[in-house]
């Protein structure tokens, strides 16, 4: 039907652009998916899928800024950010769907939690390097839960790398940027292998949330950030309504 290409369309366009900003477009597709029929699970996938590209383009815009960094390995970045996304995959992959549906209010309401500590989260800056052991677990962690659910990863990845004495935001930025594409990369891979795409749907959502993204960057200039932040929030608390009154949990 014409609404729901439509409401794919809009979703994965302000996704692109939320992502661009402030991140929280999975707020968006997820249940734009779900409401067109899309199975839960599937619809995590396609969803992660649709935002691909856009992770992929943020990591290439920043990639000057790795240059700066001294105390992060970016091997070790790379072999936990892929082994974390391939265990995340493959447990989404091994939910079953009944179980998934029960999680999802839970994911949704976690996520925009992480939106409304993100201030706090992100300001906790260590002033010194932790081991690579530490630093490797802490990836790691947060790369299953990225490949498993993607709502909320960039605050968790921004927050992890203060903590683990990166200094500078624009440094731990453009980390988040690498770690997020490698991990959705690796993680689709085997969404695609284990039959879990729509893609009709994915195909179309890419394509909207790559002009949004766009867009979205170049309208970042005259939004305040905060605005979009309480935008985002909102938009997670009434999914997460939605999907505990849809689910009866």
């Amino acid at each position: 039907m014409i609404w729901e290409w439509g409401l794919l369309f809009v979703a994965a366009f302000f996704a692109g652009a939320l992502n661009s900003v402030a991140g929280g477009g999975s707020f968006l597709t997820l249940p734009a998916l779900v409401l067109v029929g899309v199975p839960p699970v599937a619809a995590n996938a396609t969803g992660t899928l649709a935002l691909l590209p856009g992770y992929i383009a943020g990591a290439w815009a920043l990639r000057h800024e790795v240059k700066n960094l001294k105390h992060v390995s970016i091997k070790l970045l790379t072999i936990t950010s892929v082994v974390g996304g391939v265990i995340g995959a493959l447990l989404l992959l091994w939910t079953p769907s009944a179980v998934f549906d029960v999680l999802i209010p839970w994911l949704l309401l976690a996520a925009t939690l992480l939106f409304i500590l993100a201030p706090r989260l992100v300001s906790k800056r260590r002033s010194g390097p932790v081991g690579p052991v530490v630093t490797a677990a802490a990836i790691l962690a947060v790369a299953v839960y990225g490949g498993y659910f993607n709502g909320g990863l960039g605050i968790l990845l921004l927050a992890v790398f203060g903590v683990l004495g990166v200094g500078s935001l624009h440094v731990a930025n453009c980390l988040k940027n690498v770690v997020s594409a490698l991990l959705t990369a690796i993680a689709v891979i085997i969404y695609i292998a284990g039959g879990l795409i729509y893609w009709p749907q994915a195909i179309w959502m890419m394509v909207a949330g790559t002009l949004g993204g766009y867009v979205g960057a170049r309208a970042s200039r005259h939004v305040p950030v905060q605005y979009l932040r309480w935008g985002i929030i909102a938009i997670g608390l009434l999914m997460t309504a939605f999907f505990f009154m849809r689910y009866g949990v």
